[in-house]
């Protein structure tokens, strides 16, 4: 028995030793011996490969073998090689431009170039290969690398010096400032269900961050028509083979080559407007499927588009099963600059191992993203067995420099040597920007406010102040749930009044709990339409008193909870008694001519008699809202939902029960709403809209604070918003009864000012508003508003209303900020 087990062993080991994995690497260059960098290593007749790194070295685990191998890269010509692996090897590898040899064709003069045939071509078939795969999972590796090619020496008074050094930049303030690697299984149902989960992370300069890369993010497909990549630019950008891509493109036809027994057709693409969102570069068109077999495209800040001025797309295919080709290669490079900072980077991904016909369960891809815990602590063996992309000596620097700056961040004395310098009280920071101190190491945060911004006048408490602060406390770092407590105490000068606030918001489970009470002077509006600043200003500047006041002394419970997926929601109870307030001062700076100001009751601005008697409610109320989706983001921390692409309905309740605490008020509130903002609407830009419609019923005691109130506009500058009026009065169009109100919104995104020299550098987006309110007293109130907004929420708009009730057609020009 003893030998034929020590055979058995000896077989086992030996097969072992020849099913281990083998090393093949190498260099690809060009003719002049230079560095063909993101070079596509494929095994042929597979989907098992590797791409080249920025220097042009590759590196592919196989095991021992016979393989022949492919070499890519766009605008070269393709090198083959058989190989028989047995033990590790290096194979250099020299690219040739690619000879694009012209087809035999009869030139004419006035002929249309033999472009124009192919691209028809491809456009017919566009369709068929953008449904040519229903489904399909993958594995994918995500490499980012962003660097800081040149900063400043300060910046805003910042020493970027500094800064540099702490991040493990050189002493010219250059060098890699983000680097992550990630590895992930994602799956895909046609239209748009994926599941992604994250199998391995690696991010430079933390050991607890999780990788920005995502599969999902990294999707092109240019057999869409559009191309909507958000916040890269305002526009969707135009395909060269879309359906309507003859009248924006033009096309030359360079040449075609033999690939693989198959006719490759080289394209180039010309935008007919620069302008446009649309392309410059390269498409490889594979001739008689006239299918993409690779594409080489650019985009400049020409097309205005945002934070990038180039951005270059690279991306290449391969045959998969039968006639399926799929992505095997995806790249991004940008490069870009704003006030003497300049930074430059790319993404790129691999994919492999397709299956095109994979067993799926549709109820599993609510699940949009997972990243569970560990897959950041995968150690550099790991990483150097399963990266298919070899470090460059710059970033293995990188992660060897960042990864010692990584544990002396996240050191406890360290933490609290960063605390110490950010928590040192300054007169000139607590006066503009409020203090906080914190410690990190145990997740503590205390915020006071600015001093200035809780200075205020009006002409019910003249000058206030009112100041207040908070504490935060992470207690379950496992769902990422936080306890937080806050106050304010405010002051009168001139009615000396003194009131007090606080609350506390916890979490019970997955219920959040929110205790408040106290005493405080409020507008009328509950709403808020104007800021505490803008009134301030507009008094004693203008002699105007738009925001009108009263005393409110209250205690509330709150909670809120979802329920499923998108249904959230929550259930409170409020007693308050309510004061009303007079004026006390009539002191402003200046005193312009047909200026004064009124009383503090919005309903009688001419004589200051009580709007309300003084009165107490208590108050049930109850909402629930659902977005009809359940997607969701699952994190070590605990899931994140995902805004849904469909409207959100909400429903609300409120009963005032009378004589429970003294109460008052006797009434009911029932309301609907549904909203839904940035509804995409291909080249002509996005669509958002907000109607909500409510009555009250069984009203036996209702007072002017429990009306329903509205986002109404009197003033320059205002918060602009979908469910917000321009011209509206603050508080003369509430009600006690019912009413409708209606908001719809369209952002053109530049498709017209983007034909305007003088307007395009401004990437401006042109904007149409209509806001509609309907109540018994109010009918058919109309405001038609247009204007432009930036890319960072300005906005400036003219407006007009139309309404016989309000004294016909009002207008003004409105400056609004959403930020």
């Amino acid at each position: 028995m003893k030998y034929p087990l020590l055979f058995t062993l000896f077989l086992l080991l030996t097969a072992n030793l020849f099913a281990q994995d083998v090393t093949l690497t190498g260099k690809i260059t060009d003719g002049a011996g230079n560095a063909v960098p993101f070079a596509t290593v494929y095994i042929s007749n597979t989907t098992k490969g590797t791409s080249a790194n920025s220097d042009g070295s590759y590196i592919l685990n196989l095991k021992a073998g016979q393989y022949e191998v492919q070499y890519r890269a766009i605008g070269y010509k393709q090198e083959s090689r058989k190989i028989d692996l047995k033990e590790n090897q290096i194979i250099n590898i020299t690219l040739k431009a690619e000879d694009y040899q012209i087809k035999e064709v009869t030139i004419r003069a006035g002929a249309e170039d033999p472009a124009y045939a192919i691209i028809r071509q491809a456009i017919k078939k566009r369709k068929t290969y953008l449904n040519e795969v229903n489904a399909y999972t993958c594995e994918v590796y995500i490499k980012g690398l962003q660097k800081l090619l040149a900063a400043p020496k300060k910046f805003l008074g910042i020493d970027m010096q500094k800064i540099a050094r702490e991040n493990g930049l050189d002493s010219n303030r250059t060098g890699i400032i983000y680097l992550s690697e990630s590895q992930s299984k994602y799956s895909f149902i046609r239209p748009d269900k994926v599941h992604e989960e994250i199998i391995s992370s690696k991010f430079s300069g933390s050991n607890r961050a999780f990788t920005f890369n995502r599969a999902s993010d990294m999707q092109v497909n240019f057999y869409e028509n559009l191309q909507t990549w958000d916040g890269l630019s305002n526009r969707p950008l135009i395909s060269p083979i879309a359906d309507n891509a003859l009248s924006y493109y033009k096309y030359k036809y360079i040449g075609l080559a033999i690939e693989n027994g198959e006719t490759v057709n080289k394209i180039q693409v010309i935008p007919r407007n620069e302008h446009d969102p649309c392309f410059n570069g390269y498409i490889y068109i594979i001739e008689d499927s006239w299918r993409l077999q690779s594409l080489g495209l650019y985009i400049t800040k020409k097309s205005s588009i945002n934070f990038v001025d180039t951005l270059k797309v690279d991306q290449q295919f391969i045959p998969v099963t039968g006639n399926a080709w799929m992505p095997a290669s995806l790249k991004f490079e940008f490069t870009g600059g704003f006030f003497g900072f300049k930074f430059g980077g790319y993404f790129i991904s691999l994919y492999k191992d397709y299956d095109i016909s994979p067993k799926l369960d549709r109820s599993q891809f609510a699940e949009v993203l997972r990243i569970t815990k560990g897959v950041n602590k995968k150690d550099s063996a790991y990483w150097e067995q399963q990266r298919p992309i070899p470090l460059t000596a710059e970033e293995k620097t990188d992660y060897q420099k960042k990864a010692v700056l990584a544990a002396k961040r996240e050191s406890k004395p360290y933490l609290d040597s960063l605390d110490k310098v950010n928590n040192k009280f300054s007169v000139g920071k607590f006066l503009l920007g409020g203090y906080s101190h914190r410690n990190r190491y145990d997740h503590e945060y205390y915020n006071f406010n600015s001093l200035i911004s809780s200075v205020a006048y009006n002409t019910v408490e003249g000058l206030s102040l009112g100041y207040g602060g908070s504490f935060t406390k992470q207690i379950d770092s496992i769902n990422n749930r936080y306890l937080r407590i806050y106050g304010k105490v405010r002051y009168g000068f001139s009615n000396k009044l003194f009131n007090a606030t606080g609350g506390v918001t916890m979490p019970l489970g997955s219920t959040t709990l929110n205790l408040s009470g106290g005493s405080d002077v409020i507008d009328l509006n509950n709403r808020e339409p104007i800021t505490t600043f803008m009134n301030t200003a507009y008094t004693l500047l203008n002699r105007q008193n738009f925001e009108k006041l009263y005393q409110k002394q209250y205690a509330s419970a709150t909670l809120s909870k979802r329920i499923y997926g998108g249904w959230q929601a929550s259930a409170g109870a409020e007693w308050a008694n309510r004061k009303y307030l007079s004026n006390t001062t009539d002191y402003s700076f200046f005193h312009p001519k047909g200026h004064e100001f009124t009383s503090n009751n919005p309903l009688s601005l001419d004589v200051d008699v009580p709007l309300f008697a003084d009165n107490q409610s208590f108050k049930l109320n109850v909402r629930t809202t659902y977005d009809f989706s359940n997607q969701y983001e699952t994190y070590p921390t605990g899931k994140r939902y995902l805004p849904s692409k469909y409207p959100t309905i909400g429903i609300s309740f409120t009963k005032a029960i009378k004589n429970v605490f003294s109460s008052d008020a006797d009434y009911n509130l029932i309301s609907a709403d549904i909203s839904k903002t940035d509804i995409p609407m291909g080249f002509y830009g996005k669509t958002s809209f907000y109607v909500a419609v409510g009555k009250f019923f069984n009203t036996k005691n209702i007072s002017y604070p429990d009306y329903r109130q509205f986002a109404g506009n009197q003033v320059l500058f205002y918060q602009s918003g979908i469910n917000k009026f321009m011209l509206l009065n603050y508080y003369q169009f509430s009600t006690g009864d019912k009413y409708l109100e209606g908001h719809l919104e369209h952002n053109f995104t530049g498709l017209l000012t983007n034909q305007i020299p003088i307007l395009r550098n401004l990437k401006l987006q042109e904007i149409v508003d209509v806001n509609y309110l309907s109540t018994p007293t109010l009918k058919n109130y109309t405001e038609l508003g247009v204007g432009f907004q930036t890319n960072v929420g300005l906005r400036v708009m003219y407006g007009t209303s139309f309404n016989n009730k309000v004294g016909g057609a009002n207008q003004a020009i409105r400056i609004g900020v959403s930020f």
